[in-house]
């Protein structure tokens, strides 16, 4: 058999053997990500090629905060496979796998070796400005300069006043331009500190405690014949989290507000997510399957040691010392929430007026929570930016009304009353408000779901005048021998609708509240027949802790005046607190 031969017969009974191991890892990228409030479950996917029998498939250059746990592993092929195991192994490396923290790496370095070519031509500049201080020392201690052509190389003609002030001019030319650069490198030097600072604090939560290391997932499984494979690799990483976010734009011609609904994502994991998948996801994965368990409520007698512990305890708290761990073991952990404002610049209500098509996110309701998949590819980089995307857009109907307070504040305040009339649950987030195309405030939406109803408010609308006066306050003996007291406070409400609509205005008042059997508090006017309560309202109705609210339509132009009569009577020997 010659050599050709045999090498022949080798490499087909090579060929012929089962891939036992795969030593590069896979191709493979992320194609999906489904954010929660405080982590992220991503989907990597990657299309390898099988062989009969055994084979590996690795997914390297992981991040090591995955969770070991949460690993899951689907394929998807001509044949039926069989997963025999994952594993999951960390790796120390020489260099950084994460391409975001190398990029970070890099630039550190090169702002690093900008500072120390300033600190070396710093250097430089001391170094001549000392020169320059020597000479014009040394000028000024060898006493008078000899004539001329004794000096030795002076200029000829010169006398040695003019020799000095020669001196002195260049020296002061020289030390003003070199501490001029010096300033100016110590400007650059402070720009360049804060520049290096921004990408520290990048590094170091992309790095977390981790350093140069990597997780490596191994998948074994069988297949009983060759096969292309897609294999997808799902796993869970902190550093992920999203808010909600509103812009809400009340159309006052159309009566109904515009509501954009947005999620602010951010991705620390480590990942860069180039046009993937996204969803977002309402269900809090932190707190647990089940309700905690409640331990035994015991009192006892309390001995005096622990009392004295008890009190070293307290003193230590008061006094800012740190506390052990023994003497933290019973305190509650205290959870973290990012909370991240995204407030929009008033100057955006300016922008054109274009309108784009905004795509809807799909909803999906479960048992623990709701998810919201966004139908376009979105990219986020693991830099911890803001992602903004749109999750869904409605146009809801609004009855508005003007809402005062006139004791604390002469003022009608415009509130938009809606309802969701959406499939989308609204969660409680930051929201931007809009009068047309005026940007009126920022505030916070509620959580509002399907068919609820929700106010907007939309600040103060100087159209609606309101003015609140107090016409007379007097007091006076009360009883048949006179020895009760009397204060009888006149109040006139005015509110005039400078506007061209008919409008919906809601003012309260404060009714004093009595609580001792020896004070009473009467209202005169409005009469008490005429008050209605919560069950069955009128156009003044008595609330909670005495508040007395009204509800009326204000044709255009037209002005009502309220009168509000009552008054407070105690014995003459009691002293009432609490009386303006």
């Amino acid at each position: 058999m010659n050599l050709v031969k045999t090498l022949s017969i080798l490499s087909a009974g090579l060929l012929s053997l089962p891939l036992a191991a795969t030593a590069a890892p896979v191709d493979s990228h992320i194609t999906a990500a489904t954010v929660y409030s405080d982590r992220a479950v991503v989907t990597r996917t990657a299309e390898v090629d099988l062989v009969a029998g055994e084979n590996s498939i690795t997914f390297g250059d992981l991040p090591t905060g995955i969770a070991d746990q949460s690993l899951q592993f689907a394929g998807h092929g001509a044949v039926q496979a069989t997963v025999l195991d994952v594993n999951a192994v960390t790796s120390f490396v020489d260099s950084t796998p994460n391409a975001r923290v190398k990029e970070l790496e890099d630039e550190e370095s090169g702002i690093q070796k900008q500072i120390r070519a300033l600190d070396d031509r710093a250097g430089v500049l001391g170094e001549e400005s000392d020169f320059v201080k020597r000479m014009l020392l040394s000028s000024t201690t060898v006493g008078t300069p000899p004539a001329d052509g004794a000096r030795g190389g002076g200029a000829p003609g010169l006398s040695p006043l003019e020799e000095w002030q020669k001196l002195y001019s260049y020296s002061e030319e020289t030390l003003g331009k070199i501490d001029a650069e010096l300033q100016s490198i110590d400007g650059r030097r402070d720009e360049l500190k804060g520049k290096k600072a921004a990408v520290e604090a990048q590094l170091e939560g992309l790095r977390g405690d981790h350093g140069k290391t990597i997780k490596v997932v191994t998948v074994r499984l069988s297949v009983p014949a060759a096969c292309k494979l897609e294999a997808a690799l799902k796993y869970t990483l902190p550093g992920a989290t999203w808010a909600p976010s509103y812009d809400a734009r009340l159309l006052s011609g159309e009566r109904a507000v515009a509501l954009s609904y947005n999620g602010l994502v951010w991705n620390t994991t480590g990942e860069d997510w180039s046009n993937i998948e996204l969803t977002l996801s309402t269900a809090r994965p932190s707190l647990g399957g089940g309700a905690p368990e409640l331990r035994p409520w015991v009192v006892d007698v309390e001995r005096r040691y622990e009392a004295q512990e008890r009190a070293e305890y307290s003193a230590k708290s008061m006094a800012g010392a740190p506390l052990n761990r023994t003497d933290m073991k019973d305190a509650d952990s205290a959870i973290t929430a990012v909370t991240r404002q995204m407030l929009s610049e008033p100057g955006a209500a300016n922008a054109p007026a274009l309108e784009a098509f905004e795509v809807q996110a799909k909803v999906e309701g479960n048992a623990t929570g709701a998810t919201f998949r966004i139908p376009a590819a979105v990219s986020i980089p693991a830099n911890n930016s803001v992602q903004k995307v749109s999750i869904a857009s409605a146009r809801l109907p609004a009855d508005l009304r003007y809402d005062c307070t006139p004791k604390l504040m002469e003022a009608a305040f415009l509130t938009a009353a809606a309802a969701n009339t959406t499939d989308y649950p609204f969660l409680g987030g930051a929201m931007n408000t809009f009068l047309d195309d005026t940007f009126i405030a920022s505030s916070r939406m509620k959580t509002v779901m399907p068919g609820e109803k929700f106010d907007l408010h939309l600040g103060v609308d100087e159209g609606i005048s309101v003015r609140r006066r107090l016409v007379n306050r007097f007091a006076e003996n009360s009883g048949i021998t006179g020895g009760g007291r009397r204060v009888t406070y006149d109040i006139l409400v005015t509110i005039t609708n400078n506007k061209r609509t008919t409008e919906h205005v809601s003012f309260k008042e404060p009714l004093p509240v009595s609580r001792n059997e020896k004070i009473e508090v009467r209202l005169l006017t409005p009469d008490e027949g005429d008050v209605g309560t919560k069950e069955a309202p009128k156009e003044v109705t008595r609330e909670e802790d005495g508040r007395l609210v009204w509800r009326f339509e204000l044709a255009p132009g037209a002005k009502r005046e309220i009168p509000i009569r009552f008054s407070v009577e105690h014995p003459a020997d009691v002293s009432v607190s609490g009386l303006e």
